[in-house]
C-alpha cells in the first residue's frame, strides 16, 4: 500500500511501426551512481515483449494535461490501435535509444535494460539512465525539476492526482532557526 504513486508513459519499440505507449505506475529510481531505475509489467502486456525483445525503453513524465493520455494507454492495448495516433501526440527520435521520446512529457528518461526480475504478477525490467531530456521552462537555476509549474500526475487506488504544493525541504526540519 505504497501510495501515491508516479503515472509515466512508457514508450517502447525499435522501428515506427511497432511504436507503443503503456502507461506504468510501479516505477521509481534504483540507484544514484550509476543512475538507475526501473518499471514493472505484467507478461501479457505488448510492451513487455517488445521491451524484452530490444532492452530499451523510455519513461515519459505525465501532466495534468497528459491525464486522458495516461488513462487510455493504460486500458486500450497497442496490438488494437497506434495509441500515439489516436490520441494525436508526438514520438520524436531519442538520442541514445530506439524507442522514441514522447514530445508532450516534460521529462524523458531513456533506459537500457540492465536485468529482468520474474516477481509473479510482473517482471522488473532494472535499467540503466542513458540520458535525460527536460523541458528547459519547468528547470530552475539549480537544475531541480520546478514541480510546482511541471503539473505531473500521480496514481492512487484507481484515481488521478495533481502534485505541486510544496511543503518542505530536505533537511528543513533540523534547520536552525535565524
Amino acid at each position: 500500500m505504497l501510495y501515491p504513486a508516479p503515472v509515466v508513459l512508457v514508450s517502447c519499440g525499435a522501428v515506427p511501426a511497432e511504436y507503443n505507449l503503456i502507461t506504468i505506475a510501479w516505477t521509481g529510481n534504483i540507484c544514484t551512481n550509476p543512475p538507475m531505475t526501473y518499471v514493472s509489467i505484467r507478461p501479457s502486456r505488448l510492451s513487455h515483449g517488445i521491451i524484452k525483445r530490444t532492452g530499451e525503453f523510455v519513461i515519459n513524465l505525465t501532466t495534468k494535461e497528459l491525464t486522458r493520455a495516461a488513462d487510455y494507454c493504460g486500458v486500450k492495448s497497442g496490438r488494437d490501435i497506434n495509441k500515439a495516433k489516436e490520441l494525436h501526440l508526438n514520438l520524436l527520435p531519442a538520442s541514445k535509444v530506439k524507442a522514441p521520446l514522447l514530445a508532450e512529457s516534460p521529462i524523458n528518461i531513456e533506459c537500457k535494460v540492465t536485468e529482468i526480475k520474474k516477481l509473479g504478477s510482473h517482471d522488473m525490467f532494472l535499467a540503466k539512465v542513458l540520458c535525460i531530456h527536460a523541458d528547459k521552462k519547468y528547470i530552475d537555476n539549480k537544475g531541480a525539476l520546478r514541480l510546482d509549474q511541471a503539473e505531473l500526475i500521480c496514481y492512487s487506488h484507481g484515481k488521478y492526482y495533481a502534485l505541486g504544493k510544496e511543503l518542505g525541504h530536505f533537511g528543513y526540519s533540523i534547520r536552525k532557526r535565524r
